[in-house]
């Protein structure tokens, strides 16, 4: 998927692929590419998340820009989402260390236990907005909880997003490890730190993939399996 995508992205950031343009059909795209339909398809939900392209029901997806500036993940671009996470996120983690009961951590320890067993991302991502949104119960403060709930379709939909381009799984597999510990520990500086890290390692694999001039584009025949 990620030959496909740096494929298509390099064609339309070059343009091959003009604003406005409609790109070939799907049917096209696979037999031109060598590539199965869902693989495809994934390809261009990840362009569409980088504002590169839109779907149109009934027409197909067509070029909307040519650089990719702030991904939007469901209603929330990717710089508002961060914001408002580094705003709130950090500190309840805080609060979590400092007011967290024995069903909190063991509620989080469990779901940090499957999450490190987990190999399908989408499992795995399903469980990490679990997991944000338990550090927010262990608060004890429901309007905590209930922003995360607001934004957690969009958290799940940058996780995916993360994941499938950044290969952020077992990294964030070590910084909820940071963050539940800090929480057992009941320390609110460590905990406080730890969230900030993992939310700058968020920003950094974002900022790396909207940023990457990738150069691997694929060779006649279609892009490597």
């Amino acid at each position: 998927m990620e030959a496909v995508l740096a494929h298509l992205r390099s064609a339309i950031e070059r343009g091959e692929y003009a604003i406005g343009e409609k790109l070939p059909s799907e049917a096209e795209l696979c037999r031109t590419l060598e590539i199965s339909r869902p693989v495809l398809r994934e390809a261009l939900r990840a362009l569409q998340t980088m504002g590169l392209t839109v779907s149109k029901t009934g027409k197909g997806t067509f070029v909307v820009a040519n650089t990719v500036e702030d991904p939007t993940f469901g209603d929330y671009v990717a710089s508002d989402l961060l914001e408002v996470r580094r705003h709130v996120e950090i500190p309840v983690a805080g609060y979590a260390a400092a007011r967290r009961s024995p069903e909190n951590l063991d509620h989080l320890a469990h779901l940090l236990d499957r999450m490190e067993r987990e190999t399908d991302t989408t499992a795995w991502v399903a469980m990490d907005t679990l997991f944000h949104l338990a550090v927010a119960e262990a608060a004890q403060n429901p309007v905590f909880r209930r922003v995360i709930e607001e934004i957690r379709d969009a958290l799940a939909r940058q996780s995916a997003f993360l994941n499938e381009l950044g290969g952020r799984r077992e990294q964030s597999n070590r910084e909820h490890r940071a963050i539940v510990e800090a929480l057992i520990d009941g320390s609110e500086q460590d905990a406080v730190d730890a969230m900030a890290h993992h939310l700058d390692r968020v920003e950094t694999t974002l900022t790396d993939i909207v940023r990457s001039a990738r150069t691997d584009t694929p060779t006649e025949g279609g892009p490597e399996a």
